[in-house]
This record gives structure tokens, C-alpha cells and sequence, in this order.
């Protein structure tokens, strides 16, 4: 009889339909990965031998296979909303249980803790105080209290000891100058006025001190009558140096150029001949007490400056590179994130400070993972331990910030698999029927 067939027909259809509706519901939902049920055909017994006589008793589930295709890209106006382009999952964590998810709406809770909406915490690796990022295993991620704020550094005192830096061009056709210096017996920390005549170019930058106040640093730059012969002098915030300090207003600080234009020596010290590179000078600067400094050092710990690449071509005056590495204090003013997941603070300072990155992990099966709701999928031993890392390593994937990831159900697939499961079902409900005409002309026969 052809009802087992009709009934398992009807509830294939049935289990097709409740797949469909899903997929449909989660259209909207991010992250989502559209499914698809599997069937498989049933026989009363499995013979050893082949029969052509055999007749199938119906269908069943086989399986529910979820599709782990990419879905298209939605951008948004929040830094933390993550997307994945790529076959990694992001890695989350709750009272010691991991979970893997597609969905990448992420924020900061009042703890300063990287959470989803349903409070999983997002899982990464931190960064050290220097700003490179830990090689150790992946842990939960957290805005800590001292990320806040970033603390002044002095110039020449950061992490990277890079200074100051200026390359410039010094025009070979200018004339010689006369440099004249301040009075010999002028006060160290005095404001002296320095003629305009006396030097042929200058040059300013902002430096700080180990509080984050700002002084200006500022470089004269006289042509010698010596071919390819240059003096540099300089003075802090406008004033008269202190004896000792380099640069100062009464020594110049010798600087000479091949005849191709290329620097040949600061301060009697050879350039690298190969890479062009010049010996940075040490600058040792003095900081008057009556700048309100608020007990800052004074002097400054030397402060690097390095003129690689400084030239003295028949062009005009030009500064190429003008760099330094201190700042002030500053508070953070928001987060973004790069292709890397490198979480980056940005600073009311203007500074950028490495926080951290997020790991992403892939699975040789993602089939194999236990959907247990929320779009989160568990580990099991049918989709292998996870191969965690950086993003843009393997087959991770880049991560995308302000954006996310939509569902990758296609409603016009959907809705054509609907109405197939729709005429299964009626089929199926036809083939009862008719049995159970059969039936009953068997039951009238006299």
C-alpha cells in the first residue's frame, strides 16, 4: 500500500517547507547563512544482491545543510559593525564556552568589554604597551582604563626614538649670508629677535616636553662662502640658549654637500655614501622655568634630529619631510578598525594607539558545526577543531569596519523552492488519496 509512501512524501515536504520558512524569516537577520534539507530514499530491507523488483517506501531527512557562501556587504555608521570577506568566523566566548559567529555587530559594554548583542564577549589578541600586537593565543578583548587616556611623551622619548626629522632643499643659488649672532652676554631663557638678514632660510616645528607642553623649535639656515657649505643655528620658543645647548644661536652646527647636491656631512660626521642616511645629532635643549612648565625636565633628554635626505639643488627652498615624535596628552575620542582587525584608538592629540585584533577562526567542515541558535555555531567532532589567527592569513578573510554582512538567502530562490515543496505536497497527498479509493472499492466488492 502506498500510504507509508504518501506520509513520507507529505512530511519530507513538510520538513522542506519549515527550511524554506527560515530562510525566509532570516532574510533580514545578519549573518545568516541560508539552509537546505537533504532527503534520501527508503527500502524495506537491503538485499545483497540487486533487484529490479524493489519498490522504495518513502523519504526522510537526511540532513540540514547550511550554506556557507559570502553574503553581499551592507555598510553602517558604526566603527565596531564588522563583516568578513572571507571563510572565517568570529570567535566569542561566554563562561569559558566558545562560540563562532558570522555576525559582527559588536560594542563596548560599561566595562569597556567587546560584546555582541547577546553579550558575548569578542576574542582577540591585545596589544602591548608598545602598540604591536601579542602573539599570544587568543583572549577576550577589553578596553582597559589606561587606554582612555594617552599619556604625553616627550619629543625624543617615544617608542620609536625617531625625534625629529626634516629633509629639506636648500637653494644653491642663494647668496652668501653673514650670520650674526645674539650678544654673547645675553641671559640664557631671553627673548632675542633674530634678523631676518642674517640667515637665508628657517624652518619651525612643535616639539614637547615630558608634560606635553608644546615649545617651537625653530632652525636657521645660513649659506657659507665655502662651496656646498651650510651653518644651522637654533633656539627654543624664540629665547636665547642655555650654554651647551645644540643647536644654539652662536655655533653653528656645520652641514656640506657634494657637488651633485647630495648631503656629505652634518657636523663633521660622513652620510652614509650607500643609503644617503646622515648620523642623527643628538639636540640637547633647555626649557626656561618661567615658560610655566609645571615641573617638566629641563633639558630635554636628547632629542634625535636626522637631515637624511636634506639636498642643496638649484631649486627653491622646500621642506620634504618635516616629522617628530612627541605629543601632548590627549583622550580618546573613538575607535576604527582595519582590514587586519586592528582595533586602533584615535585621540583628541591626534594620535593613533594599536589596542587590539580580532581573531577570526575557520573549520575544515562548517557543516560540521552545531547551530545552537542567535547565529552561533558550536564545534563538534564533525567540523575539526578551529584554526584560529589573524585576519588576512590563510583562509580568514578580511575584515571590512562601518559594515556588515547580510543574510545570504536569495528570495527569489526561495520562494520558487516553496512553490515546488507546495506541489510535492499536494502529489503526495494525491497518491493517499487515491490509495484510499482503491481501499474502498476493495472494501464495496461483493
Amino acid at each position: 500500500m502506498a500510504f507509508q509512501q504518501g506520509l513520507s512524501g507529505l512530511n519530507a515536504s513538510s520538513r522542506a517547507l519549515d527550511v524554506i520558512g527560515n530562510n525566509v524569516a532570516n532574510s533580514s537577520t545578519v549573518g545568516f547563512k541560508a539552509a537546505d534539507a537533504h532527503f534520501a530514499d527508503i527500502y524495506a530491507a537491503s538485499l545483497a544482491g540487486g533487484s529490479a523488483l524493489q519498490i522504495g517506501i518513502g523519504t526522510t531527512l537526511a540532513a540540514v545543510t547550511q550554506q556557507f557562501t559570502q553574503g553581499n556587504i551592507s555598510t553602517t555608521n558604526n566603527p565596531l559593525d564588522l563583516a568578513i570577506n572571507g571563510n572565517g568566523f568570529f570567535c566569542l566566548s561566554k563562561n569559558g564556552v566558545n562560540y563562532y559567529t558570522r555576525n559582527g555587530q559588536f560594542h563596548l559594554d560599561s566595562t569597556g568589554k567587546l560584546v555582541n548583542d547577546q553579550n558575548l564577549q569578542l576574542r582577540g589578541y591585545q596589544a602591548l604597551p608598545d602598540g604591536t600586537i601579542s602573539s599570544a593565543d587568543a583572549t577576550e578583548l577589553q578596553l582597559t582604563p589606561d587606554l582612555l587616556k594617552l599619556t604625553p611623551v616627550a619629543t625624543g622619548s617615544g617608542l620609536s626614538g625617531t625625534g625629529v626629522e626634516m629633509s629639506l632643499n636648500l637653494d644653491s643659488r642663494d647668496d652668501v649670508t653673514t650670520w650674526v649672532a645674539p650678544a654673547a652676554a645675553t641671559p640664557a631663557g631671553t627673548v632675542v629677535t633674530i634678523d631676518p638678514a642674517n640667515y637665508n632660510f628657517s624652518r619651525g616645528v612643535t616639539i614637547y616636553d615630558s608634560l606635553g607642553n608644546p615649545h617651537a623649535q625653530t632652525f636657521y639656515f645660513v649659506k657659507n662662502a665655502t662651496a656646498g657649505s651650510w651653518s644651522m643655528y637654533g633656539n627654543v620658543d624664540g629665547k636665547m640658549p642655555a650654554a651647551g645647548d645644540t643647536p644654539n644661536l652662536t655655533t653653528g652646527i656645520p652641514l656640506t654637500f657634494n657637488s651633485n647636491g647630495t648631503l656629505a656631512t652634518v657636523n663633521g660626521v660622513a652620510v652614509d655614501p650607500t643609503t644617503g642616511a646622515a648620523t642623527p645629532l643628538a639636540m640637547t635643549l633647555s626649557l626656561a622655568a618661567a615658560d610655566n612648565l609645571g615641573g617638566a625636565t629641563s633639558p630635554l633628554t636628547p632629542v634625535p634630529l636626522n637631515l637624511t635626505g636634506t639636498t642643496q639643488y638649484g631649486s627653491a627652498f622646500s621642506t620634504d619631510r618635516l616629522t617628530q615624535d612627541g605629543y601632548s596628552a590627549g583622550t580618546l575620542a573613538g575607535l576604527s578598525v582595519t582590514g587586519e582587525g586592528i582595533i586602533q584608538g584615535n585621540y583628541t592629540n591626534g594620535q593613533t594607539r594599536n589596542i587590539a585584533q580580532v581573531a577570526l577562526a575557520a573549520f575544515q567542515n562548517p557543516n560540521g558545526l552545531a547551530n545552537v541558535g542567535g547565529n552561533k555555531w558550536v564545534e563538534t567532532a564533525a567540523s575539526g577543531q578551529p584554526a584560529t589567527g589573524k585576519p588576512e592569513t590563510g583562509q580568514l578573510g578580511a575584515i571590512q569596519s562601518n559594515a556588515v554582512e547580510d543574510s545570504n538567502t536569495d528570495l527569489t530562490t526561495e520562494l520558487v523552492k516553496m512553490i515546488t515543496q507546495q506541489r510535492n505536497y499536494q502529489a503526495n497527498a494525491q497518491t493517499i488519496k487515491t490509495q484510499d479509493s482503491i481501499m474502498q472499492t476493495l472494501i464495496n466488492m461483493r
